[in-house]
């Protein structure tokens, strides 16, 4: 595979994890890598391993310029649609790492079709994730808290199995959405939920 492409200076990558579960938030994730303390291994986050991605998130937090990570709950998934709930995450991560920071991006470059309007130079970048650097270490970020969140949220309600499908509309998702409803993470906007509610 060849190698992801590092952008010039102060480029912060952005990206997104769980647009498509019925259930949790949407998570975004804004990166500034350290030119000086490459990362090897980078790469879109679907394409790792689960334990790739802990061990390389483990790095990113340590040796990356600058990061963060914000969400967007189910209930604003459902208030504004998903597309633009996902925009909300992508400018609330960004906002965050400036001020958790201080550091000012030159550019911000995100992952997919969309760009959220942000007070920085911002260029949409399809197929992000497994071409750049800055995105791919987003990507990765944005994954595992979203994964380790619905570990958590598969601790108050195990009946669904947040634990192994992270509220992707899995056949073991639908039986248990049958079976017990819907529980306060399920987005209501999305049609699986929102047909066992008009029933």
């Amino acid at each position: 595979m060849p190698a992801l492409l590092q952008a010039e200076g102060l480029a912060c990558g952005v990206d997104e994890a769980g647009r498509g579960p019925l259930a949790g938030p949407v998570v975004a994730a804004a990166v500034i890598l350290d030119s000086r303390r490459p990362i090897a291994g980078l790469d879109d986050s679907k394409k790792l391993s689960s334990e790739r991605r802990l061990q390389l998130s483990a790095r990113i937090r340590l040796q990356a310029l600058a990061w963060a990570v914000a969400e967007a709950s189910a209930s604003e998934i459902d208030r504004l649609n998903i597309l633009q709930a996902t925009l909300l995450a992508m400018q609330r991560a960004v906002c965050g790492l400036v001020e958790r920071h201080g550091v000012l991006p030159a550019q911000i470059l995100v992952d997919g079709q969309h760009c959220p309007s942000f007070a920085y130079p911002a260029q949409a970048v399809i197929g992000g994730d497994g071409r750049i650097c800055q995105i791919a270490a987003a990507s990765i970020l944005a994954k595992t808290v979203r994964d380790a969140g619905m570990q958590e949220l598969h601790a108050t309600h195990p009946q669904y199995g947040f634990d192994r499908h992270k509220g992707y509309p899995t056949a073991a998702h639908l039986r248990a959405l049958q079976e017990n409803g819907p529980c306060p993470q399920h987005r209501r906007s999305f049609a699986p939920v929102a047909r066992l509610l008009r029933a």
